[in-house]
């Protein structure tokens, strides 16, 4: 975080090579972000162009008192959303790329089960809350100011996404463990 807040004094100061530093550092991440808001792989692609042209235009008016991520993360919301919004279907076949970012995130079929099961029964906004909380590791605090929602708003559509999940989860091991039984 500290060597962030210098880089990101530097980037304010006009530095290309620390804003350069900083795009490297959150890259990744925010690509498997907008992988899961985007209906493709060349969508998500230009919403991280965008996103990182942006955070360049407007570096100046980033406020210390945020994480830098959260910042990050809201303008690629707001990028992602002028995009067509993903299908249910293509966020799996994102993942059988193996080269695809998304795959080496989702690889395992449990993980990718429980990432397509949320997709088809999360709202988007809870998607996205369940993803930067348990793929990025955002605070809750974060998650509710690049959402802009409340802390407790956040934690409740957390909790009932986790709920809903594990509904799921346990109906299709049911449904495994009966067929595997016959």
């Amino acid at each position: 975080m500290t060597d962030d807040l210098e880089l990101i004094e530097a980037a304010q100061d006009g530095s290309v090579d620390a804003f350069s530093e900083l795009v490297h550092g959150y890259r990744d991440g925010l690509f498997r972000f907008l992988l899961t808001r985007c209906a493709s792989h060349a969508d998500a692609e230009d919403a991280l162009q965008d996103t990182f042209i942006n955070a360049y235009r407007y570096i100046r008016t980033y406020d210390s008192r945020w994480r830098f991520s959260t910042w990050l993360y809201r303008i690629a919301i707001r990028n992602a959303a002028r995009l067509k919004p993903p299908q249910v279907q293509e966020l799996g076949e994102l993942g059988d790329d193996e080269g695809d970012p998304l795959s080496h995130c989702i690889a395992d079929s449990e993980r990718q089960n429980l990432w397509r099961s949320a997709r088809r029964l999360l709202t988007d906004e809870v998607f996205t809350a369940m993803w930067l909380r348990y793929v990025e590791d955002m605070s809750v605090n974060d998650i509710s100011a690049v959402l802009k929602r409340s802390i407790s708003w956040t934690k409740v559509n957390l909790m009932r996404g986790r709920r809903v999940l594990g509904v799921e989860l346990n109906k299709e091991a049911t449904v495994a463990r009966s067929e595997a039984y016959g």
